[in-house]
């Protein structure tokens, strides 16, 4: 199966919009892609998704004990979650790029880089004092 992306290029969100679109009304599925069912098939691949990693412990960044296999159904599982976001946004009318953006902004005045860094050293000193104290935290 050909994508129409040459090999080494970016995809972007608008050309997976589009192909699922295309894809939908192909099979005549446009019917069934309500947002209930949208999200519930896309609850049900991130459940898919959760079982990879259910008995695995804690993983290392870019998971490389796997095997080769294992890697390439991660990359399914984790396409499955995004294609049926993809979708949604889609049904719902919601441009997933911009609100995607805009959250990022959001997220950014929340949580400020300057505060939460000091929080992070903050939990980083009650966790060394608590391990220095055997544990027990003292009161004053």
């Amino acid at each position: 199966m050909t994508t129409g992306v040459p090999e080494g290029d970016s995809v972007s969100l608008g050309k997976l919009k589009q192909m699922m679109a295309d894809f939908a009304k192909e099979r005549d599925w446009d019917q069934y892609h309500t947002p209930r069912n949208l999200l519930l098939a896309m609850v049900g691949e991130v459940g898919e998704l959760s079982e990879i990693f259910q008995w695995k412990g804690e993983v290392k960044r870019g998971v490389p004990d796997w095997k080769e296999e294992e890697k390439i159904h991660l990359g399914e599982e984790l396409s499955d979650v995004l294609l049926y976001l993809v979708r949604l946004s889609d049904i719902c009318g919601v441009d997933l790029g911009k609100a995607a953006l805009r959250k990022v902004e959001l997220n950014a005045i929340k949580y400020p880089a300057k505060a939460s860094k000091e929080v992070t050293n903050k939990e980083n000193e009650i966790e060394n004092s608590s391990t220095a104290n055997n544990g027990t935290i003292e009161e004053n």
